[in-house]
């Protein structure tokens, strides 16, 4: 059996399965082009003051400390992108699965209780297909988990680094106001 069969006899459930398994992997690869980016064109705060800095002195240290923190968080923000979607696959992928197992179970009990237990082959055959659905579910949540979990690490260490950088900014901007 191939995995499209398998995707068939899962019914509508491993469907919309595939389909979060497909949106979650676009997701993933933009994620990684996007921190990909990011890494090479993060520049520090004082960089956005450049043609200021002559003029550091006369900078209000209220109003520059506005500025890197909104800075900070459009860039978090933007960082920050789709790790909300890769989370709602990872949670809602295994109870989908769970669904269509519980589903299949209860139809495999109706179709017993109708035409009788003349053969446990086909009622072992009807549970196993029920419990592709879970399997489809553990698939796709396991790989999204973990990706989700890998990418809010990479992009807290980047609102960290900008955090610093910012603060050191303002440092830097009273040092040279005084």
């Amino acid at each position: 059996m191939n995995l499209w069969d398998y995707i068939r006899m899962g019914g509508p459930i491993m469907y919309l399965l595939l389909f979060f398994n497909i949106m979650g992997i676009a997701i993933i690869i933009y994620k990684f082009i996007t921190i990909h980016h990011v890494k090479k064109s993060l520049l520090p705060i004082s960089s956005l003051f450049e043609g200021e800095r002559g003029n550091l002195k006369e900078l209000d240290e209220q109003l520059a400390l506005e500025y890197v923190q909104k800075q900070n968080d459009h860039r978090y923000a933007f960082l920050e992108s789709g790790l909300d979607a890769l989370k709602i696959i990872a949670t809602i992928s295994p109870l989908l699965g769970l669904l269509g197992t519980v589903l299949g179970v209860l139809t495999t009990f109706q179709d017993v209780s109708v035409v009788g237990l003349g053969d446990p082959r086909e009622f072992a055959e009807g549970i196993s297909l029920a419990l592709i659905t879970t399997v489809g579910g553990l698939v796709v949540a396991i790989p999204h988990q973990i990706a989700h979990h890998y990418f809010t690490g990479v992009v807290d260490k980047f609102y960290d680094k900008m955090d610093l950088d910012g603060l050191n900014f303002i440092k830097e901007l009273k040092v040279r106001a005084s």
